[in-house]
């Protein structure tokens, strides 16, 4: 089981550690790390080059969520060797550290995203139909708000309630309680622009149409 684990955890890091900034920066010439919240997440990929390139962004960060829960998925039944709760805590293992490479990649010197758009994708990897609902609170709640932060958290909540509905043991749930407290370290900046109302609206993300240089 320990191979097991340390294989995963590697193999779902390095994947994590697969940007969609970088397909953003090769077709706009943009770096956004280097623009706007300096940071290589979708949010700042829809502050800096515009809406169009925050969801391209998004959505290879999601693929690579769904990519890796699939991959440990299939890699279970395949050998069937696993009971329930040893299937339940590669996946939510191998969602922490496609996590943890979006967040902190080695090759950027562990300057990454905040992976909201990759716990969109392990959810929805692991349970498509909870996934569906948190991504529907999601939107809908960033476009009540008009605050894309609060819609994020919304998810997160959905994430920790799933963990502990629907995952064998404690340990799934320990994992989605880890992956929320870091979320909420590293949007500390995102709470303090939002008391001093200076968090950026979703609207004004719908409304830039090219890239600021």
């Amino acid at each position: 089981m320990a191979v097991w684990i340390l294989i995963i955890l590697v193999i779902s890091y390095l994947v994590g550690s697969i940007h969609g900034s970088k397909v953003a920066q090769v077709l706009s010439g943009v770096n956004i790390k280097k623009e706007g919240l300096k940071n290589s997440g979708a949010s700042n990929a829809a502050i800096v080059l515009g809406m169009k390139y925050g969801i391209l962004v998004a959505v290879i960060d999601i693929l690579k969520g769904v990519l890796v829960i699939v991959g440990v998925r299939f890699c279970i039944q395949q050998y069937g060797i696993f009971s329930v709760m040893e299937s339940d805590l590669l996946l939510y293992l191998a969602g922490a550290a496609v996590i943890l490479g979006h967040n902190f990649p080695i090759y950027t010197r562990f300057q990454g995203g905040k992976g909201t758009a990759s716990i969109i994708g392990i959810l929805f990897a692991i349970y498509w139909p909870i996934g569906l609902i948190g991504l529907l609170l999601l939107v809908g709640t960033t476009f009540l708000t008009d605050f894309l932060l609060i819609g994020v958290f919304v998810f997160y909540a959905v994430f920790i309630v799933a963990s502990i509905w629907f995952a064998e043991g404690v340990a799934p749930i320990a994992v989605a309680v880890f992956l929320f407290v870091m979320a909420l370290i590293l949007h500390i900046e995102n709470f303090r622009r939002l008391a001093r109302k200076e968090e950026p609206r979703i609207s004004a993300f719908l409304k830039k149409k090219k890239p600021s240089v």
